[in-house]
């Protein structure tokens, strides 16, 4: 069934006035989710609700998606847990499963809908993302203060949310424009416009990652920037880059290197004093001297992941509904008032979910991210999806994953956001492969169709 005969996104006919809208609102949530808040956040959800409805309707391919059943599984899950949890512990239970918890997580789909498979609105997406994201850094009261102090040693968060949050979106940025470098210096006439505007962007992200001063951030971004480098020197020395392509990475490699280096001397004691911190800390828990562990900024993480695995172990299948995180703060005997009052989660993406969900959830949410690294695989070898969302793709992947274990960023708006934007970019290709080659992700007991 189609709404019109008018060619919209993903094999879906659709009215242009409501191609015009729902692109609108994709792009509008991606730009603007951070800089004005309540804004994106209604544009986000327009754009979920209004693709979900119509592939619902009219996409029998897309909604048959694994991406649809891995919701319908967290839906699930979240019920389960709930109910399970009504019979041993409701006292400690919301009125409701709150199925939103995770279901905002799959916000991804508006946008990849919306977007169209359509790589000019992937790349206006990811642009607008990171100009937002930057013009929150500097558009807000008391901004060039806060850059001073971090110029001069503090730690500061530039009013979002926190140094953590502020620090894992300037290292996502800074990811993304490591892997996009190539687009902005492939072009003619506005080369020197598009290149010089990377090297700002690019000054600035660094920067941004060395005054927030979040040590599972630098991590990240070392591991990921050390596989890339990798991967591109096995790359080149297999003759698999032309001249040009060798000339930008050189390009970019030496932007790297030149900012790394100038960083590293201008803010020397404070990376030393923030690396060399607690120290002592780390040796006390590994050596299991839990009493000789203080409530410090490392510290109280290893307080709080050891109550969790306690109170995972207790429930591992279901865990303890979609509130776990907070029940571990508030019921742990051992855990002083302090950190009770300030803290309401885990530190840890990872362990939040399991102490709230169980191994239940996590199976779900394990098909999601196979079907997506296999699926973003599939369609980058068919063509598809361009070699640098392929590649950004997999390295937000492992840089996400490195800080999550330090904070739960997913259980914020923040991390959910990025999660969508970037989701979206990745399974819109994925959907569209798909479309066009009438093939799956998963292939279990199918038939190859003949060559």
């Amino acid at each position: 069934m189609k709404l019109s005969n008018v060619s919209g996104p993903l094999g879906v006919s659709l009215p242009t006035w409501s191609i015009f809208l729902g692109t609108v609102s994709a792009l509008g949530y991606s730009a603007l989710r951070i800089f004005l808040s309540d804004v994106g956040q209604g544009l986000g959800t327009l754009c979920a609700l209004s693709a979900l409805f119509l592939i619902l309707f009219f996409s029998r391919a897309l909604r048959s998606s694994a991406v649809f059943w891995c919701l319908l599984g967290v839906v699930a899950t979240q019920s389960l847990s709930w109910v399970a949890g009504y019979y041993h512990h409701p006292d400690w239970l919301p009125g409701n499963p709150e199925i939103d918890r995770l279901g905002k997580w799959f916000l991804f789909v508006g946008v990849a809908f919306w977007l169209g498979g359509n790589y000019f609105n992937v790349k206006l997406a990811l642009s607008l993302a990171l100009f937002g994201f930057l013009a929150t850094c500097f558009f807000f009261d008391g901004s060039l203060e806060q850059w001073v102090r971090g110029m001069q040693g503090h730690r500061i968060d530039l009013d979002i949310r926190n140094a953590q949050h502020t620090a894992m979106f300037f290292g996502v940025a800074l990811i993304g424009l490591l892997f996009f470098v190539r687009l902005c210096f492939s072009g003619e006439r506005l080369a020197w416009l598009t290149g010089t505007a990377w090297v700002v962007a690019f000054t600035i992200c660094l920067l941004g990652v060395v005054v927030t001063q979040t040590r599972a951030v630098w991590l990240a971004i070392v591991v990921v920037t050390g596989l890339a480098f990798s991967i591109l020197v096995v790359a080149a020395l297999k003759g698999k880059f032309s001249r040009s392509a060798r000339r930008q990475g050189v390009i970019a490699i030496f932007s790297v290197v030149a900012l790394a280096v100038i960083a590293g001397i201008t803010f020397e004691d404070t990376l030393q004093t923030r690396l060399a911190a607690e120290n002592s800390v780390m040796a006390h828990a590994m050596q299991g001297n839990w009493e000789e562990v203080p409530y410090s900024s490392i510290g109280t993480r290893l307080h709080t992941w050891r109550a969790g695995f306690e109170w995972f172990a207790e429930r591992p299948i279901v865990g303890w509904g979609g509130e776990g995180r907070g029940l571990v703060i508030d019921h742990t005997d051992w855990l002083p008032q302090q950190i009770k009052e300030e803290y309401g989660h885990l530190h840890n993406t990872l362990l939040d979910f399991l102490v709230s969900y169980g191994l239940l959830g996590l199976s779900v949410i394990s098909v999601l991210v196979v079907w997506t690294g296999l699926g973003s695989y599939k369609s980058w070898k068919a063509g598809v999806m361009p070699t640098e969302v392929f590649i950004f793709g997999w390295a937000f992947f492992v840089y996400y994953f490195i800080v999550s274990l330090f904070e739960s960023y997913s259980f914020f708006w923040t991390g959910s956001y990025i999660q969508n934007v970037v989701m979206g970019v990745v399974v819109t290709f994925i959907w569209r492969w798909q479309l066009e080659s009438g093939s799956s992700v998963f292939t279990f007991g199918r038939k190859q169709a003949a060559p």
